[in-house]
């Protein structure tokens, strides 16, 4: 099996900083990409950014210019840097992996920016 653990989520005010980090943990595994995905109460899921085993990055336009994603692939780790958080950044932030097989979700860390 593999686990996928978010951490850094939390109440924040807008225009506020935060690092979201996920670490892979598991064994037999080898990822094409990891990124972050985000779901808002009563809205769908969606991608923020990722970033591919080769540092490809993909990220979302609502996000750019203020969000960036890196990894480390020595630890199996990705981060998320939040800048200039907005009260629409509130969500349960979902890091994602993919293999050539299959993708593997984390449970969420909740991001919260409000007064």
């Amino acid at each position: 099996q593999v686990q996928l653990v978010e951490s850094g989520g939390g109440l924040v005010q807008p225009g506020g900083s935060l690092r979201l980090s996920c670490v892979a943990s598991g064994s037999g595994f080898s990822f094409v990409a990891m990124g972050w995905y985000r779901q808002a109460p009563g809205k769908q899921r969606e991608l923020v950014a990722t970033i591919t085993r080769g540092g490809y990055r993909n990220i979302a336009g609502f996000v750019k210019g203020r969000f960036a994603i890196s990894a480390d692939n020595a630890k199996n780790t990705v981060y998320l840097q939040m800048n200039s958080l907005n009260p629409e950044d509130t969500a349960v932030y979902y890091c994602k992996a993919d293999t050539p097989y299959k993708t593997y979700w984390g449970q969420g860390t909740q991001v919260t920016v409000s007064s």
